[in-house]
């Protein structure tokens, strides 16, 4: 699913368990731990829902209403999205090790977001409130959660040469989207121009700090090609290094390759098994040829992330901390299929949700999977 900004949208705020209607007037709002950014004008619609967790409900409003608090929001390819499980445990939550998934079977692992008609995420839901099909034949959910868990991401940025003139528009998303995620999220860069490599030092494979990031995003020159397909490529395996259960793509890009060694579909087809949810954010010169949004939206729409399209460099901040905001509130399902033939088919996948409290609900998620066969498995042990 794509977005644009042909206008100003009041940023997500989470459903509660009230109604409330308010005009928030010009103000500036501190996210994460980071900078302020100035946000015009906008109503909030607060429908109910039932909820987890009313004190997270509760600061968020706080925090919008009073504008001075910090707001806290709370492996073979495939082998990565099919798992074990039997449970899912959290101990008090100071740290990143706190969160643990336990496993046992095998089941498909579903990040979903949830969001009404006006594209605000609906936080509260309960698992009776979903539905999973897999191939239009009802599935019964095994596991569920709506916690906050730390990811690993990868934040990739194109330096070609058709995006120079965009660099420090590129730096400032990435920069935002890490100021609002997770702080105990593991993160790592890759840069590709006509090369794709990773920003880091290499005895440095994921940092939560952000010095390190803007140091790993800054110190690259543009290059004249673009192999975006290889910059995914290299973003989707260093992922596997990660040790947090959920893991992401944030892709700033206008989308152009003309350099890659993988192909589109050999692309698609890596997304696809990987169980990464991959998130595009377009920025781009109105004079670039070599813009192609649809490879954007493609990958997006394949993973279960979403494409964005900003106007202008004023939409970039709100979007990207938008998205670090979509991330934490996800939820978490899987389900074991009901058909356990190992086919090597693709398996299309649609989550449904609804509550009678609230308007009619959108779900995002992974479009579907391949369920490998015994050999292919055999061969990746």
């Amino acid at each position: 699913m794509d977005r644009r900004k042909d206008a100003p949208v009041p940023p997500p705020l989470f459903h509660s368990n009230v109604r409330l209607r308010t005009t928030i007037s010009r103000f500036n709002l501190k996210w994460g731990i980071g900078q302020m950014t100035e946000m015009t004008s906008y109503t909030i619609g607060i429908e109910r829902a039932k909820l987890h967790s009313p004190a997270l409900i509760n600061t968020q409003l706080s925090n919008r209403l009073r504008n001075t608090s910090t707001l806290m929001l709370p492996a073979a390819l495939f082998l990565a999205l099919l798992v074990p499980m039997i449970g899912y445990s959290q101990a008090p939550s100071d740290g990143a090790g706190a969160y643990t998934l336990k496993m046992d079977g095998n089941m498909v692992i579903l990040n979903a977001t949830v969001v009404d008609p006006y594209d605000s995420i609906v936080a509260g839901l309960n698992e009776g409130d979903f539905q999973i099909y897999e191939d239009g034949v009802r599935q019964q959910i095994e596991h569920f959660s709506s916690e906050d868990i730390p990811v690993t991401v990868g934040i990739l940025v194109d330096n070609s040469g058709s995006m120079k003139s965009a660099h420090t528009d590129a730096i400032v998303a990435a920069l935002a989207f890490a100021r609002t995620s997770n702080p105990h999220d593991q993160m790592f860069v890759v840069n590709f121009g006509e090369h794709a490599s990773l920003g880091l030092p290499a005895d440095t494979p994921f940092t939560d700090r952000r010095d390190q990031l803007q140091l790993a995003l800054s110190d690259m020159a543009a290059d004249s090609q673009t192999a975006l397909f290889d910059g995914v490529a290299v973003g989707l395996d260093h992922l596997k290094q990660g040790d947090r259960e959920k893991k992401v793509l944030i892709l700033i890009s206008d989308g152009g390759d003309n350099a890659s060694q993988h192909s589109f579909a050999e692309l698609v087809d890596m997304a696809r098994h990987s169980g990464v949810m991959i998130y595009t954010i377009d920025i781009f010169n109105e004079l670039d040829g070599d813009r192609n949004p649809g490879v954007l939206r493609r990958l997006a729409m394949e993973t279960g992330g979403e494409a964005f399209f900003p106007r202008s460099s004023n939409d970039i901040v709100p979007i990207c901390e938008d998205v670090a905001r979509r991330i934490r509130s996800q939820y978490t399902l899987s389900y074991v299929p009901t058909s356990a033939k190992r086919d090597e088919r693709y398996r299309v996948i649609q989550v449904k949700a609804s509550d009678p409290g609230l308007e009619q609900l959108s779900v995002r998620t992974r479009a579907g999977y391949s369920m490998p066969s015994e050999s292919t498995m055999s061969a990746a042990r």
